[in-house]
């Protein structure tokens, strides 16, 4: 009797345990989202609220034995929550809420649920869930914030579930371009030194005496130099040097110290002419432009990738800006702020904030903060809090316009490419256009400077701006006009393409400014003229 009583307590207490859990529910409406098998078999579930692993499992492991056998209805009522499904198939979409909701909006909500699944999957079966349930999260997220529903439709979500980070993406961009001119710089050295070997040889010198005997240096090294081009006259009975044995001094890229000088002032002292040649000039890519490191305790960066398709006669398939704003605060003494952010762009851009920042503020008054007053934001962390995105299908809205001519002769085609500057007000910085040229090329007339690299042929111009807006490349090479294409254009800017700006930080609740640092990151992610 005495053990009956104590489980009857304990029953009582772990009962009352879900009772002042469910209390806490009431004022939410929306409890989460699952897609499961007619036998109960979750698939998918995705909380909104703050919820047990062992609470949900039971919810929904209850789920199958609540379906009536031979009558349709679109919910369930049970003592603490509503379930409000509908069948998929051989699936069901299943939302559980508070039974305070409105029945009439759950029900509109779960329509837009069982339309967004076939969005992402081909096939309404376990295999396409499974497949694609980080994809129905997320798009689940756009529907719901905090147990509330947000006023979208199937195409907004679309839209922002594509608008993810991409810092991967931009690493892996910034690294590839390292590796491009530690491979160009490499290339240039090489031959550099066999110049040099050969210059040592006519002057009776061994190459290994002017202190530039090998390469040791890292791949990945960004700095590089420009060496002037060495010529001096060749003797026609140069006598056989004896090899001495090497110093075992090694080159490393970007140092251009005395090494050079030295070897410099030799060819000098030995009779060489040593000159500049005022030709077309053959460099390496530029460097990207610095990103500013973390001064403050609240920290700013604005970031935006720049994807755009484009027709060879001028038609533009697709351009499309996105952009975020992220914020990093290092100091839990200004983790309460407020960040003025404006639109001042008469484009449609369409614009979004975090789920937990005050849309009503942020809109009427341009101010980014919580929705809960009080709340801080996360410490010692990049935290996405507004994100836009502007889409054209206006070739004025491209910011460098690129025309390229083949003109097919006998023996291959005469090219002409021109750059354009749209809009005289931005600065673009490395910009680097890339024309497929396998066959080799004779570049007749260069507008900054060129390379030959990987089958391509590469237009470097470290800088455009209004000063030189526009720009010519002319070259011959085997083909035909199709081998020309597509083109690529890289290119980075020091401020944002869509003119967003950041106002000012103030303290919440008040007009108290507060110091930060910003930066801004643009890079041209896919620019390709087809």
């Amino acid at each position: 009797a005495s053990k009956d009583k104590d489980q009857r307590g304990n029953g009582g207490s772990f009962k009352l345990s879900y009772y002042n859990e469910y209390k806490s529910y009431l004022s939410m409406v929306l409890l989460a989202a699952a897609v499961c098998t007619k036998k109960g078999n979750v698939l998918l579930s995705r909380q909104f609220v703050e919820m047990t692993k062992s609470r949900i499992e039971g919810l929904l492991s209850a789920f199958p034995k609540l379906v009536p056998a031979d009558k349709q209805h679109t919910f369930i009522e049970t003592e603490s929550v509503r379930y409000v499904y509908q069948p998929l198939d051989k699936l069901y979409i299943i939302l559980i809420t508070t039974k305070a909701s409105n029945i009439l909006e759950d029900l509109e909500t779960l329509r837009l649920f069982a339309r967004v699944i076939p969005e992402y999957c081909r096939n309404i079966d376990e295999k396409e869930i499974s497949d694609n349930v980080f994809q129905l999260i997320f798009a689940f997220d756009e529907i719901i914030a905090l147990g509330y529903r947000e006023n979208v439709n199937l195409g907004q979500i679309k839209t922002f579930t594509e608008m993810d980070s991409h810092d991967e993406k931009v690493y892996q961009a910034v690294r590839q371009t390292q590796e491009r001119e530690a491979k160009e710089e490499m290339k240039r050295k090489a031959k550099e030194l066999q110049r040099q070997k050969a210059e040592a040889l006519r002057s009776g010198k061994s190459a290994y005496n002017s202190g530039l005997g090998g390469i040791g240096s890292s791949p990945y090294q960004q700095q590089t130099t420009h060496t002037p081009e060495m010529t001096m006259p060749i003797d026609p009975t140069p006598p056989p040097p004896s090899r001495p044995k090497p110093s075992g001094r090694g080159l490393k890229l970007g140092k251009k110290g005395a090494d050079v000088d030295s070897f410099v002032d030799n060819i000098i002292k030995d009779g060489g002419v040593v000159k500049d040649t005022s030709k077309i000039a053959v460099s390496e890519p530029n460097r990207p432009v610095p990103v500013v490191a973390n001064t403050s305790p609240i920290h700013l960066r604005q970031e935006e990738k720049i994807i755009a398709a484009i027709h060879r006669e001028g038609d533009v398939e697709n351009f499309e800006v996105r952009g975020f704003l992220y914020l990093h605060i290092t100091n839990e003494e200004f983790s309460n702020i407020q960040v003025g952010f404006t639109n001042n762009d008469r484009r449609q851009i369409q614009i979004q904030c975090h789920p937990n920042i005050d849309k009503q503020t942020f809109f009427e008054q341009g101010l980014v903060g919580m929705k809960q007053a009080g709340r801080p934001f996360p410490l010692n962390t990049d935290v996405g809090i507004v994100k836009w995105r502007l889409q054209s299908c206006d070739s004025l809205d491209l910011p460098i316009v690129i025309n390229c001519w083949p003109n097919e002769t006998g023996r291959g085609c005469d090219v002409n490419i021109e750059y354009e500057l749209q809009d005289t007000s931005l600065e673009l910085y490395n910009v680097i256009i890339q024309i497929p040229c396998s066959g080799g090329s004779n570049v007749t007339q260069c507008d900054g400077s060129y390379s030959n690299s990987h089958g391509c042929l590469e237009w470097s111009l470290p800088h455009v701006d209004k000063s030189n807006s526009t720009g010519t490349l002319e070259f011959t090479a085997p083909g035909d006009a199709e081998s020309f294409f597509p083109v690529n254009v890289s290119f980075s800017m020091s401020r944002p393409y869509c003119d967003l700006s950041i106002t000012g930080v103030v303290a919440a609740g008040s007009d108290r400014a507060v110091s930060y640092s910003s930066d801004c990151t643009v890079l041209a992610e896919q620019y390709a003229i087809e």
